[in-house]
């Protein structure tokens, strides 16, 4: 039986296909995207891109290896807001998660409801610039015309959905990141819906547990191969679906996905509020939660300073190691795009520590890499203070591929890591989502069937080095801290 993921990033739409029998890739096709970035912090896509990606991806593969698929699954790139009229049209640009253009937004919902307090306590979360709720009141102010022709909000992975059914509904994991959803019950919350537009609870899809929506449509079918009868399962966002990719379904596993953003997150069987607002507390795609710490830099870092350098990413981890930690005294704040933990939207990369003796291209190169290993630092004090302790850390994404990069997480985190044979992580969580929705197993009996560890890329962590990260980090927090509040200017 043939199952396919797909990856809707913000970045490319892979789509790959997998033999549940045999357990090996059967066909991979991968289609970049554009972003439309402006320095207002506005950060877009068009839906008709991911649209014509996703058809490039589906006619490489072909329809002979298609007509095969019994069950698909999609992952997408939380937060977007995808506004989508009653003629199926979609009603202006995407606002994608990396995007802090809508910070007024943010603090008009959270005033009208009480402030950040009264949210975390009866929502779960405060209203992010990241997250989907503060982009709907957004185009509400600067495009009530299209707010009023709106008939559904839908997230990236929702349109996806719909595309391929017809059928406009909404997962708890994906729906908890729009900043609307009460964390701890799974519903839509009135009032702050309320707050945006009365209107607007009619305009959110129906909130559903983790299952199969439908079959894709007969147009659908016949224009790539599908069968009538391929099903298509809710999926969810990339963060849920790279948890059950990464194993990260029971208490006690810990993921960091090291992409163009960063995350941080776990599975637990209870809610994690967190009331110093490090921890995001979503929902997972597969009926538990899944507290998550976000960084809105991660590879976006090093991949900047890196091509400054005109360095290969081997050859930049190279320079990095001839560096002792610490840098030298340099410390580097990565908060290129802005950051969301700590919360600073208007936040900027820092190189602080300089002096005649220590600025050299080695230490430059490891403080980036250790600026932005310090904000799983601080997640994972995060966690610790909420009870959560990791057992072992697995580690995903383009970052993950870094031998360098994983043992100083390694160290910095005083935990093992292990990570996948699978490189796409969303994409193969999706299948395994898709494969558990359709069968009669448990989802961890179904991810320890098909889920394979490389052996030759676990760490153990050295506990001389994690005391000196230690000290380190104390001197990355102080810069943070003492440069809060200029980061705070718009």
């Amino acid at each position: 039986m043939y199952v396919m993921g797909i990856d809707a990033g913000t970045q490319s739409i892979k789509v790959l296909v997998y033999d549940e029998g045999k357990r090996n890739k059967v066909a991979f096709s991968q289609k970049s995207l554009d972003l439309i970035s402006k320095n207002d912090g506005t950060r877009e896509q068009k839906a008709s891109w991911w649209i014509d990606a996703l058809t490039a991806c589906f006619d490489e593969i072909g329809r002979e290896v298609l007509s095969k698929v019994k069950v698909l699954a999609i992952s997408g790139q939380q937060h977007g807001f995808v506004p989508v009229a009653e003629d199926k049209s979609v009603l202006s640009n995407v606002k994608l998660w990396c995007d802090t253009s809508t910070v007024k937004e943010c603090d008009e919902i959270s005033n009208s409801f009480g402030g950040e307090e009264r949210l975390i306590k009866e929502v779960g979360n405060p209203i992010m610039p990241g997250y989907t709720a503060s982009k709907i009141l957004y185009l509400k102010k600067h495009n009530e015309e299209s707010f009023n022709k709106m008939r559904y909000v839908l997230l990236p992975h929702d349109y996806l959905n719909y595309y391929l059914t017809g059928i406009a509904v909404m997962e708890k994991g994906d729906a908890s990141g729009t900043g609307l959803m009460t964390i701890k019950d799974g519903t839509w919350n009135i009032e702050l819906c309320n707050i945006i537009s009365p209107s607007l609870i009619d305009k959110l899809p129906k909130i559903v547990n983790p299952g199969i929506i439908g079959c894709v449509k007969d147009e659908i079918a016949e224009r790539f191969g599908f069968n009538n009868d391929t099903l298509v399962a809710t999926g969810g966002g990339d963060n849920m679906m790279a948890a059950i990719g990464t194993g990260c379904v029971e208490d006690g596993s810990l993921t960091i996905s090291l992409g163009t953003s960063g995350t941080m997150f776990a599975s637990s069987i209870l809610p994690i509020i967190d009331d110093k607002n490090r921890l995001a507390a979503f929902r997972s795609s597969h009926n538990t939660y899944l507290p998550l710490l976000c960084t809105m830099n991660c590879t976006v870092a090093s991949e900047s300073v890196r091509k400054l350098f005109n360095l290969s990413a081997q050859d930049f981890d190279k320079l990095a190691s001839q560096a002792p930690i610490g840098a030298e005294g340099l410390v580097f704040l990565p908060f290129l795009n802005g950051e969301r933990v700590p919360n600073l939207p208007f936040g900027e990369g820092v190189l602080g520590g300089m002096n005649v003796m220590n600025i050299k291209s080695e230490n430059i190169a490891r403080s980036v890499l250790e600026g932005v290993s310090y904000e799983f630092l601080l997640g994972l004090e995060a966690f610790k203070e909420k009870g959560f302790e990791a057992k072992v850390i697995t580690l995903t994404g383009g970052g993950a591929n870094s031998s360098f990069w994983r043992q100083m997480l390694c160290d910095m985190l005083s935990c093992s890591v292990r990570v996948t044979k699978e490189k796409e992580a969303a994409a193969f969580g999706a299948i395994l989502q898709a494969l558990w929705l359709i069968g009669d197993k448990d989802l961890s009996e179904v991810v320890n069937e098909h889920l394979v560890f490389d052996e030759t890329k676990a760490c153990s962590p050295n506990l001389d080095n994690s005391e000196l990260y230690q000290k380190v980090y104390k001197k990355w927090k102080s810069y943070t801290d003492s440069l809060t509040n200029q980061f705070k200017q718009a």
